[in-house]
Parts: structure tokens; C-alpha cells; sequence
């Protein structure tokens, strides 16, 4: 009989044991308290032993042979020499050493981004930073892909961006109290698989259900049918991508016109309202935000658009943006208008009223838990003191010394030689991927972390195999989610891969600076640091958990926080007195209008939400790329990683991608399901398979995001996996926010 061992782990897609015969994972079976786990879990074997791993250290060969002088434009196209871990890691603290001595700590850039691993010990966004800032700064990136763009503009409208983080009104609130539920880009429930930081809990749809059971009207504002489940009975009303703002503003001017406007919330508790009315009535612009005026820019019709404003108008109701909403040019616009029309109706910081974003677009969102932070590893701070926005790798890249604005400041592109990525898939989340190709060839040396060979990995000039998971101890646990995990080392590390954490103390070792690194501690004395410290948190934040010591947790594999006693409703303090509790906007109150992004004086957004057409949409849409396209998460996979395993696989169309279409948009192209097709636009190609579907509005094509990146070898051949991101278009959502700007792309869908 083959010897069974269990072992604690965790996914963002969800806390699991372990089941190991004889040193080989056999299976992940679900944490036993989460009451709907993720099929993912099922891909996690067959990762581990893909024939995709990285089996050792390895160097492009023509940068082995010229160091910094290779040809850059073979990254991505020509073959690697495996060399020892000494050889590899002396190279790396050598290129290390000479951009620091020559270009000082703007020549040298810390990449990683999100969703590296579920540990925080290991998490490797953290240990590239961290080990960056010891040394003396590196530019660094800030914001994030998902919802950068609010990120920027919350604080100056509520004064924070925790809604995002999923500090909005709790699930029991909204079952209980609201009427009617809106939400516009959707409740995806695949979303809802993962976290940052680890799923215990997958608790979307269990709350769904509730909410379906209680009898409040669910409204789902979105191109797709699907963004809401079956179960739910979401009324679905088909809007054009990118235009919710219009919506919003001609649902708002509805209140205005009815007198439904509550004055007395708009005068105490929000300044900037005058102006904004103003501009409903047609001040600034001379158009009228009629119904009649929205229909014609949102597809909906204007009796359906005046119908949605009395069904709001008297009524508990509950307005939530997804964070799709806002990865689009002027994506601040719907965040900004979709709070100013729920201060209209008054009903901000009453159970089960007022607004909240991410529901449905990670798991957690609206959760009963207190507000304390999970397990974290310290960074320091970066002494360079740089940093760009996330989404502007390119632009850094192949505009050195080019001024910028962001966030209301000038800035300045750094000028880097040598970017160092641990963590994460650009190849991936970046948009435009052949102009992120070009500038890939800009620096002199590009060092990559991996476990598989992505095409991130694929780019590089020095590859260093990394540990999975399962493959070290660690301690993992999301603020959204009642549980702190264990981690602990199922299987000894495949072929010849390391952990992070001593990639980097190795490093750091070379470099002279081991000790302010590591701080003496090993991955032992850390994660026991990790965990004492998150209990103290606890304590602090005044949650009654007995903690247990570190023995104990780590034997029996969790800790579980409790329930908070009375349900969080967003802003409600606020309400109740908003001079005792006022919010850290200028005013203290809700900015209808920010006299700070007036004085920004940045062009391509106002001093309050507006309407302005962004740079791509169905209402400019030409003969040539006539399909808007709607990127969406999969179903099957977290972004790009799990994609080589079983279960994306079998949900490819003729071995890619899928995309989408309506029926009179597949039929008026002489196109079936199934067929291979050619997706395109100035910017690029890929080929995807065609799925027809009439949960699709007209005029819309929706592809899932994560392909692996597969080029075609001959010069202007399309992308042979399916990954849109070759289409999309890389600027910022704005001057103010500089977010990526994903979901504004015309596209044409042809047989391939």
C-alpha cells in the first residue's frame, strides 16, 4: 500500500489538503469549511508536474555570449543554455552591481504584479521589493490592473478607496433591507473562485442564493446575460460597453425631474451637487441628460431607462460597479456617477443601501469580517523614492525621460537597463502585447523568477526556476476572508527549483547586504512572525479571537476569526453625523465636484462625472473593426496561470480561445460555432474558436483573458493561442488615474 500523507495548502482559488502517496501529489481535496470550493483545485497536479516547469537555471545564448551588448530582438525567439544555480546567480548580482554603480537605482526595475502566490511570506511581489529597497531603491509600481483607476479616483470623491478592497456593506445588510439591486458589469459568480491572499470561504454564491430568496429585484447592466447567474432571475438589460456613465447620468436627471432628489442628504453630507445638476439640465455642454438622450448613446431604450428611475425612486436600493466598469478610457466616470446617483437617492450609509464595487469580481466582497489585515510581510520603504502606475510598462520603456502626469503631478519616465521580474505574467495583464514586445527589447538585461516557461520566462535573458507552493512552508489568508492558513511543504522541490526567499537572500549576499534582507530569519522564523504579528493585529483591531500559539496553529492548520456582532453598512457613521465622522476629502463630505482635480487642470477629465465618448466604442465604430470587445476573467483559470492544465484546455473552441458573438453577428460574417477564426485591428491578430451565443449583445464580442501568449514565428502572423490582449489598447483611463485600459477596443471577427 503506498504511504498517504496530508498536508495544509492554499490557492487563491482556495484552501485545501494536500494528499501525497509516496512523495507525489495525488490530489487536492477541499478545505472542509468552505461551502462551495473551485474546481480549480483540480488543477494544481497536474501544474506541479507539467513538462512545462523550469528544470534549471538558464541563459538566453546570445546574451551568455555578449552579456548587455546581445541582440534584444532575439528575446522570445531564441533558445536557452541551462547553467548551475553559482553561475546563474553570480551573473544576476553581477548585472545587478554595474546598473547600480553606472545608472544608480532608476536603471534598475523591481517588475512583479498581484497574483504571484497565496503565501505572504513567499509572496513574491513583497520579496522583490523588499530585496530591491534593502539594496537601495529600484523604480517600483504602483496601483494595480483590476481596479487602478478607481484606486486614483476614490479618495478624491470619498476621501479612500477601501470599497475596493471589499470594505463595502456587508451581505446580511442588503439581504435583509435592499429592494432593488443594480449592478452594472454584473455578479459573475466565476469571478468569485478567487482572492488575494487565499479563499477558506468561496461565499458569493451562497449569498446570491440568499439574496435570490429574499425577493429584491436584481437589475444586471451589462453586455452579457451571463455576468449574472440563472438562479438569481436578474432582469438583464443589454448596454454598449463603455457608456454605464450615460446611464447613469439620464437615471439621475429622471430623479431630478421627478423631485425624488433627497435635497437634505445632497446639502449635509455632499458638496458640488448645484454643478452637477447644472450639467444634467445641460449646462457646460447644452444637452439635456435625457432618457432619450442615454438610449441613443447605450442601446437601451428611453422607456426602460425612465422605468429603471422610478423603480429606484422611493425604493431600498443598492447600486454596485464591478471593477470591469472602470478598465476603460474616462473609467473614473461611471465609479464617480454611480456614487453621486446613489447620493441623490439619499440612501448612502442605511442598511442595504448606497453603493459598493467588486461584487462578483473577486471573492470576499460585502463578507462579515472585521477590518483587520491577513498575515504580511514588511517591505521597508523604497529609498529611491520611484515608482511608476502599474499599466505604464511600455510607456517607460520606450519613452526614457518622458514626462508624464499622474494624479494630479508631473513626472518623469526613468531610464531602466535592467528589469528584474519575480512574480506575475506582463505578458499576461499588459495590454497591446506587440508594442509591449518592442519595448521588452529596450533594456539591457531582463531577469526573470518562474515555476513554467511563460512567455514571460520565453523573454528573458536569465531564467531562475522557482518553487510552487506545495514545494515550501508558508502562511497565507486574505482581509476578506475569516481564516488564517497554514501552509506546509507537500513535496520536495521539482528538478532544481528554489523559493523566492532564498533566491534573493542568495542575492542579497553577493550584493553585501544578506542581514538587512533576511534579518537573520529563516522561512521558519518568519512565518512564526508572520502569524504572531497578524494575531496582534487582531488584538488591536478588537476582534475577541482566541489565538492560539504558533504550535498549536500550525498543527491544526487554521485560525478562524469571528463574525462581527452587527452587520457594517459603508458610511454609516458618516451619516448619522458627518461633522463627527467627516470623510478626508477637502470638504470632509462627498465630492460631487472636486475643486482638487479642477485645479489638476488636466483636459481629459472635469471637476465632476460627465459624458465625454472614449477613444474607442460602438458609437464610432467604422466598417473596419465594427465589434466592440469585451475581455472578461475565465472560468477556468486564475488570469493566465492553470491554462496548460486539463480543465482550461477542455474549454478551448478547435484548440484556443473562445470568442463570442450574437447570432446576427456570427451569421452576417458567413461564420457557425466552432469555426477558427481570425480576431482583429490595427494593433494585432489572434486566432480564437467561436462560440455562438444569444446572451451576447449585438455588436459585442467577449473573449476570456490568460491564453499563453503564443506569437506567430513569421513577422505580422497573428497570436495562435487566443490572447486578446494583443488587441487591446495600451494608455492610461486618464491623466488623473493612468489605469489600464482594457475594455475600450473595436475589433472585426473573420474565418481564419
Amino acid at each position: 500500500m503506498p504511504r498517504q500523507q496530508r498536508f495544509p495548502q492554499l490557492a487563491h482559488w482556495g484552501a485545501f489538503t494536500a494528499v501525497v502517496e509516496d512523495g507525489v501529489l495525488v490530489r487536492c481535496e477541499p478545505f472542509t469549511h468552505d461551502p462551495n470550493p473551485s474546481p480549480l483545485l483540480d488543477s494544481i497536479a497536474p501544474m506541479v508536474y507539467s513538462e512545462r516547469r523550469i528544470r534549471r537555471p538558464a541563459i538566453r545564448r546570445s546574451w551568455l555570449a555578449a552579456r548587455e551588448k546581445s541582440d534584444r530582438s532575439l528575446r522570445g525567439r531564441e533558445d536557452f543554455v541551462e547553467v548551475g544555480w553559482d553561475e546563474a546567480l553570480d551573473l544576476v548580482a553581477s548585472e545587478i552591481r554595474r546598473v547600480r554603480e553606472t545608472h544608480g537605482p532608476a536603471g534598475l526595475f523591481a517588475g512583479s504584479y498581484g497574483w504571484s502566490s497565496a503565501g505572504r511570506l513567499h509572496h513574491a511581489r513583497s520579496l522583490i521589493r523588499r530585496f530591491y529597497f534593502a539594496g537601495g531603491g529600484a523604480v517600483d509600481q504602483v496601483g494595480n490592473y483590476s481596479w487602478g483607476s478607481a484606486q486614483f479616483l476614490l479618495p478624491h470623491v470619498i476621501g479612500t478607496y477601501s470599497p475596493l478592497t471589499g470594505r463595502v456593506t456587508a451581505w446580511p445588510s442588503i439581504i435583509d433591507h435592499t429592494k432593488v439591486f443594480v449592478a452594472f458589469g454584473g455578479l459573475a459568480v466565476k469571478n468569485a473562485q478567487v482572492s488575494s491572499g487565499g479563499a477558506a470561504e468561496h461565499s458569493l454564491e451562497p449569498w446570491l442564493r440568499k439574496l435570490a430568496a429574499s425577493g429584491a429585484r436584481v437589475i444586471n447592466i451589462s453586455p452579457t446575460r451571463d455576468d449574472c447567474p440563472a438562479f438569481l432571475g436578474a432582469e438583464w438589460i443589454p448596454i454598449r460597453p463603455n457608456t454605464d456613465v450615460a446611464l447613469m447620468l439620464a437615471l439621475a436627471y429622471e430623479v431630478k425631474r421627478r423631485g425624488a432628489a433627497d435635497n437634505d442628504f445632497l446639502a449635509r453630507h455632499c458638496v458640488g451637487y448645484p454643478q452637477l445638476a447644472a450639467y444634467l439640465d445641460g449646462a457646460g455642454d447644452g444637452v439635456v441628460k435625457t432618457p432619450a438622450w442615454a438610449a441613443a448613446i447605450t442601446g437601451i431604450p428611453a422607456e426602460r431607462i425612465a422605468r429603471l428611475a422610478s423603480q429606484l425612486c422611493g425604493a431600498r436600493s443598492y447600486l454596485t460597479c464591478a471593477y470591469s466598469v472602470q478598465r476603460a478610457h474616462r473609467g473614473e466616470q461611471p465609479y464617480w456617477m454611480v456614487i453621486a446617483l446613489a447620493a441623490m437617492l439619499g440612501q448612502i450609509g442605511l442598511p442595504g443601501g448606497g453603493f459598493g464595487f467588486g461584487h462578483g469580481s473577486m471573492n470576499g466582497v460585502g463578507n462579515p469580517r472585521a477590518f483587520t489585515p491577513g498575515p504580511e510581510m514588511p517591505l521597508g520603504t523604497n529609498p529611491a523614492g520611484l515608482a511608476i502606475p502599474v499599466a505604464r510598462i511600455s510607456d517607460m520603456l520606450l519613452n526614457p525621460g518622458a514626462a508624464y502626469d499622474f494624479s494630479g503631478r508631473r513626472a518623469t519616465y526613468p531610464d531602466v537597463r535592467l528589469v528584474h521580474w519575480a512574480g506575475g505574467n506582463p505578458f499576461h495583464h499588459h495590454q497591446q502585447l506587440n508594442r509591449l514586445r518592442q519595448a521588452w527589447q529596450k533594456p539591457e538585461t531582463v531577469i526573470v523568477h518562474d515555476i513554467w516557461w511563460t512567455a514571460t520566462a520565453r523573454h528573458a535573458d536569465i531564467v531562475l526556476p522557482a518553487t510552487t507552493a506545495l514545494e515550501r512552508n508558508d502562511i497565507g489568508g486574505s482581509s476578506r476572508d475569516r481564516y488564517v492558513l497554514a501552509m506546509h511543504r507537500a513535496i520536495v522541490p521539482r528538478h532544481q527549483a528554489r523559493d523566492d526567499y532564498a533566491i534573493f537572500a542568495d542575492l542579497a549576499e553577493r550584493l553585501g547586504y544578506r542581514d538587512a534582507y533576511t534579518e537573520r530569519r529563516d522561512e521558519a522564523a518568519w512565518i512564526r512572525l508572520l502569524y504572531e504579528r497578524c494575531g496582534e493585529a487582531q488584538r488591536r483591531g478588537g476582534v475577541p479571537v482566541d489565538w492560539p500559539d504558533f504550535a498549536t496553529f500550525w498543527q491544526r492548520g487554521f485560525v478562524e476569526l469571528p463574525a462581527p456582532r452587527e452587520d457594517f453598512v459603508f458610511l454609516a457613521e458618516f451619516r448619522a453625523d458627518p461633522a463627527a465622522h467627516p470623510l478626508a476629502t477637502p470638504s470632509g463630505r462627498i465630492e460631487l465636484y472636486s475643486e482638487t482635480i479642477a485645479g489638476h487642470g488636466g483636459a481629459d477629465i472635469g471637476p465632476h462625472p460627465a459624458w465625454v465618448p472614449p477613444v474607442e466604442w460602438l458609437g464610432a465604430a467604422g466598417p473596419d473593426h465594427p465589434l466592440h470587445l469585451v475581455t472578461v476573467q475565465p472560468a477556468d483559470r486564475l488570469h493566465s496561470q492553470l491554462d496548460p492544465a486539463p480543465l482550461a484546455q477542455a474549454g478551448k473552441v478547435a484548440g484556443r480561445e473562445a470568442v463570442s458573438l450574437h447570432p446576427t453577428d456570427a451569421a452576417d460574417r458567413g461564420l457557425r460555432d466552432g469555426d477558427v477564426v481570425r480576431v482583429f485591428n490595427a494593433r494585432g491578430a489572434c486566432l480564437a474558436g467561436l462560440r455562438v451565443s444569444d446572451g451576447i449583445a449585438p455588436g459585442v464580442a467577449v473573449m476570456a483573458t490568460g491564453a499563453w501568449f503564443d506569437p506567430d514565428p513569421e513577422e505580422g502572423g497573428p497570436e495562435r493561442s487566443g490572447n486578446p490582449n494583443v488587441l487591446t489598447l495600451d494608455i492610461g483611463t486618464s491623466t488623473l488615474t493612468q489605469g489600464a485600459n482594457a475594455m475600450s477596443c473595436l475589433v472585426e471577427v473573420a474565418a481564419a
